[in-house]
């Protein structure tokens, strides 16, 4: 069955495409009730290869029935399973939040290293409080159901902008882990990662099994990196013989007494382990609360706010943090998450360059010099210098953004020659022809980062179109542009009597006594200029190339996974892309690209649009883009 947002999958409407994992494809949905009410909930769909699997089928039925009746603050609660048109699946709790491995992910490239020690623990702490819920139910007669989760991990537990730890897919995990691990190890890749030793050795596991697991994820918070890593046989080899290092060795920062409750929970003997979850979240309750006794779930959600934060505006929302969180946050000793506190929000950063965008000066405005005051002229560079000696930085910094930024279409205007400005300021006004047509020397206004030619003809063929040649680059010859742009240029309209900022038109004899005139195309590349403006323009070639090296680099992966038909991997890169890049119009490419193979029109449309919301003008794939979502057929 194919299905697409807006689609009816039994009771529920369809949303949105979330993902696709190693046993189910993953949807946000809705419950549509009487009245038009609706309760959002996440549908897992058994994948295909699965459901024609009778053993894990019957398995995992078994299984979702014991999950189902689990009702718990700290475990993500099965609504319903069943089956739609031969396809199984289950419908649980949306949680409004992220998956804990992208949360130690965004921490990681936002600075932090890790996790703050609070959060972590406080996040095990929650892991076991519903894990020993789970462990200790039992049925109507009150014999023990002896439920064990088997897969604990970091994709396997979400965490809310509430502040809620939530476990998922409790009974799942064993029919996939024993299906899997028996009959295809492919499928539980990874997974060896967070194997208890009974595990790794093919024993039958107990509750125990999960103590070690939510040992090895309060590593990872704390540490960054898993203690044991390396190919399957040599993992399960140290794992089953106990030779882990202690986090102090990753971590010296670590106080004892959290280091050794970490290596109690990870003692290959499950004897010496703690007894239970609750014995284990007990002992990181009372580390935490004698540490840092203000840290609550409210402190989560602030920290999950502000790692997200860039992910929210996108969304269109905005979910407050307090001023007080900031006191609270520098009491952790994390000097990245204070200076993360004091970035500008995403909102400040985009109006800023909406203010860049208008101050711009008309192109009608004039500045003349004193010996022709009748005659029309561009702006004057001289009003940019008196400004920054009068007042200082506030104008430099002003001028920075205004250069800068490598996908603005607005010209910049050239270094005047030395010659010109002699010529210029010589009083002899009988020697300058002014009717004479002289070539403006500014050149064409810097285009957007060129694409890579594999994602060019994915999005071509897309798009129906050949991709389009690019020459190599030694073939390229920087000065067709400009002599394209001269010629133009002549065509259109006379240039007025030179002045200060610009270069004089060929006729003006005092300059020629100082320096010849350049002709109308120069193959050189202009004069770098000096000072403060000469300081600019290196900065904005060197952001213009950072910004190309990386959408050249996200391009060319995300295109080797299109060749491959990866998909998935395809849509989780060009997600990344956006996460970090909420302001690059080719990620939102990528994304339209990647869910139109997936068919999925409306994720497709909504990127595409983005996609022409952020692009220049002249970005050469916005005009094809346009045309596509004018014919409304996204998805072929």
């Amino acid at each position: 069955m194919t299905l697409e947002a807006g689609d009816t999958f039994g009771r529920y409407e369809l949303v949105s495409w979330l993902g696709r994992g190693g046993m189910a494809e993953t949807w946000r949905a809705q419950l549509v009730g009487a009245a038009g009410i609706t309760k959002p909930v996440l549908i897992k769909k058994v994948l295909p290869e699965y459901a024609t699997d009778e053993a894990f089928i019957s398995m995992f039925i078994s299984e979702a029935r014991i999950s189902a009746t689990l009702s718990h603050g700290n475990v993500a609660q099965v609504f319903d399973f069943g089956q739609v048109e031969d396809e199984y699946f289950l419908a649980m709790e949306f949680v409004d939040g992220k998956p804990l491995d992208k949360v130690l992910k965004r921490a990681l490239k936002a600075g932090l290293g890790a996790l703050p020690i609070p959060v972590a623990v406080f996040i095990a702490m929650e892991m076991c409080r519903g894990l020993h819920y789970a462990h200790t139910r039992t049925d109507g007669s009150g014999k023990p159901l002896r439920i064990v989760h088997r897969d604990i991990s970091p994709d396997n537990v979400l965490v809310s902008y509430e502040g809620q730890v939530k476990i998922v897919d409790f009974g799942i995990a064993k029919a996939q882990l024993q299906r899997g691990f028996k009959t295809e190890p492919g499928v539980v890749k990874g997974k060896y990662l967070f194997f208890s030793p009974e595990q790794a050795r093919g024993e039958e596991v107990d509750a125990r099994t999960d103590v070690w697991a939510t040992g090895i994820v309060l590593y990872e918070l704390l540490c960054a990196k898993l203690p044991v890593e390396g190919p399957p046989h040599t993992v399960m080899m140290k794992i089953a013989h106990g030779q882990i290092p202690a986090p102090t060795e990753l971590r010296p920062d670590l106080p004892k007494a959290l280091n050794d409750l970490v290596m109690k929970a990870l003692a290959a003997d499950r004897k010496r382990r703690f007894e239970s979850s609750h014995a284990f979240g007990d002992a990181l309750a009372e580390f935490l609360h004698a540490h840092y006794p203000r840290f609550s779930s409210l402190s989560l959600a602030n920290l999950l706010r502000v790692l997200f934060r860039s992910d929210l505006t996108h969304e269109g929302r905005e979910l407050s943090v307090p001023g007080d969180f900031r006191d609270e946050a520098k009491r952790w000793g994390v000097p990245a998450l204070t200076k993360l506190l004091d970035a500008p929000p995403p909102e400040q950063v985009q109006t800023r360059r909406l203010v860049r965008a208008v101050a711009k000066p008309p192109a009608t405005e004039t500045t003349q010099p004193d010996a022709a005051p009748t005659v029309p002229a561009r702006p004057s560079r001289k009003a940019l210098y008196g400004a920054s000696a009068a007042g200082g930085l506030a104008v430099v910094g002003a001028s920075l953004w205004f250069l800068m930024d490598a996908r603005s279409p607005a010209p910049v205007t050239p270094p005047p020659p030395v010659a010109q400005r002699v010529a210029v300021e010589v009083p002899e006004p009988k020697t300058v022809v002014a009717e004479a047509p002289a070539p403006k020397a500014e050149p064409p206004a810097p285009g957007p980062v060129e694409e890579p030619e594999a994602v060019a003809a994915a999005l071509a063929e897309h798009l129906e179109e050949p991709a389009p040649a690019r020459p190599a680059p030694s073939t390229r010859k920087p000065s067709a542009r400009t002599v394209r742009a001269t010629q133009r240029v002549q065509a259109e309209e006379p240039v007025p009597i030179p002045v200060a900022e610009e270069p004089a038109p060929p006729t003006v004899v005092a300059a020629s006594a100082v320096q010849e005139p350049p002709p109308a195309v120069v193959e050189a590349a202009p004069a770098p200029r000096k000072g403060v403006l000469g300081l600019l323009d290196s900065k904005r070639q060197e952001v213009q190339q950072k910004v190309s090296s990386l959408v050249k680099t996200k391009q060319q992966q995300f295109s080797g996974l299109l060749q491959s038909k990866d998909y998935d991997a395809a849509l989780e890169a060009a997600n990344d892309c956006a996460e970090n890049n909420p302001d690059m119009p080719e990620c939102y490419l990528m994304l339209g690209v990647v869910h139109a193979k997936l068919n999925h029109p409306r994720e497709s449309t909504r990127h595409y649009e983005t996609f022409l919301l952020l692009a220049p003008k002249d970005h050469p794939r916005r005009a094809k883009v346009a045309e596509l979502l004018a014919g409304g057929d996204v998805a072929n």
